[in-house]
């Protein structure tokens, strides 16, 4: 096993080539194609969550949601998908090459209906919304509810002529390149994961969510290095200079409550490490507030309006953000802190 320093340097030459593979492929191509390249050059292949380099996992990520949210967005999906297909005991239903998406939100009005069929195998009916990359992935783990009405878990083959993939149900102008839309299932086969409600129960859900997070955090970061470069220039600007200072203390603080969640996931990787993921999350969320509201007020209407990397983080971010259940999940986190003793947790 490498030591500190060589992993550390071997980590540094790995995410100076993302980064090339970033520059090559991002621009110019659309998501679908940008993230099939990524996985056929190994980046869809992450640490998985819990591993004991959940860091690194996230890191990715976010180096990703740094030059394009939307291929960030995607790539997690792709990740994640195949993090539950491990967890579940459904790694067999993944192959090289492969693309994937994780599709589980639940409106009121679309609820996708698992039938049984046959096996393992399940027959999905219905339609499903909020699907990302819907036109472009091989394969999806998608959400849906039993005749008993639980909550169920299936991995589908989206080349099956049963499956239809539309660009309806999207009109927002951030995260545009998703592509996302409603998917129309008429009996397509599927192999079910797990156990009803395995989805949410696992540990897994909540390290995903910290995933998420990660991808945020990039965003943040990206519009962060458009702000520091306008304060290298411009350091008679003390306007700038305290707008840069407030971005750079809650990047730190955010970034720090990561690392904290990570490491607490990886030493407990069978419990859902729900306090520091939720704390990370909400810290993240913040931030990201704190960077959309000072970084324009520094930048200008310039660089918003010429910069087109910069325009798409700024699109993209607040809508991307919105995954957050915003003060659901502080609430649902301080109710979780109401249940702990004050002092362990704010002690220095």
């Amino acid at each position: 096993m490498a030591d500190g320093k060589s992993r550390t340097r071997t980590v540094e030459r790995d995410m100076a080539e993302l980064h090339h593979c970033l520059g090559e492929w991002a621009d110019g191509a659309h998501a679908g194609l940008a993230l099939k390249r990524l996985v056929e050059a190994g980046w869809g292949d992450l640490p998985m969550p819990a591993s004991g380099r959940t860091l690194e996992r996230w890191a990715v990520l976010a180096a990703v949601g740094e030059r394009d949210l939307v291929l960030a967005k995607l790539l997690e999906s792709h990740a994640d998908a195949l993090a539950i297909l491990h967890e579940l005991r459904g790694a067999a239903c993944a192959s090289p090459g492969q693309t994937w998406a994780v599709w589980c939100a639940e409106p009121p009005d679309r609820r996708l209906e698992f039938r049984h069929g046959g096996q393992e195998g399940v027959t999905l009916h219905g339609v499903k919304a909020w699907c990302s990359a819907a036109q472009w992935v091989t394969h999806a783990v998608v959400s849906g509810w039993n005749g008993r009405g639980e909550p169920c878990l299936a991995a589908v083959d989206m080349s099956q002529p049963e499956v239809r993939a539309t660009t309806q149900g999207w009109h927002a102008v951030g995260m545009a390149g998703t592509a996302s839309g409603d998917v129309q299932f008429d009996g397509a086969r599927a192999i079910a994961l797990g156990e009803p409600r395995a989805y949410t129960e696992r540990p897994g859900f909540m390290h995903g969510a910290a995933g998420v997070a990660a991808c945020w955090y990039g965003g943040a970061a990206g519009i962060a290095r458009h702000l520091h470069r306008l304060a290298r220039r411009r350091q008679d600007d003390a306007f700038v200079q305290a707008h840069l200072g407030a971005v750079d203390v809650a990047l730190a603080q955010a970034a720090s409550l990561l690392r904290g969640a990570a490491a607490s996931i990886d030493a407990s990787p069978f419990d859902n490490c729900a306090v520091p993921v939720q704390r990370a999350r909400l810290a993240v969320e913040a931030t990201v507030q704190t960077v959309l509201e000072r970084a324009p007020r520094a930048l200008g209407a310039g660089p918003l309006c010429k910069d087109a990397g910069l325009a798409r983080l700024f699109a993209d971010l607040p809508v991307y953000l919105r995954q957050s259940h915003a003060e659901r999940d502080l609430a649902a986190h301080g109710k979780a802190m109401a249940m702990l003793p004050a002092e362990p947790a704010w002690t220095l």
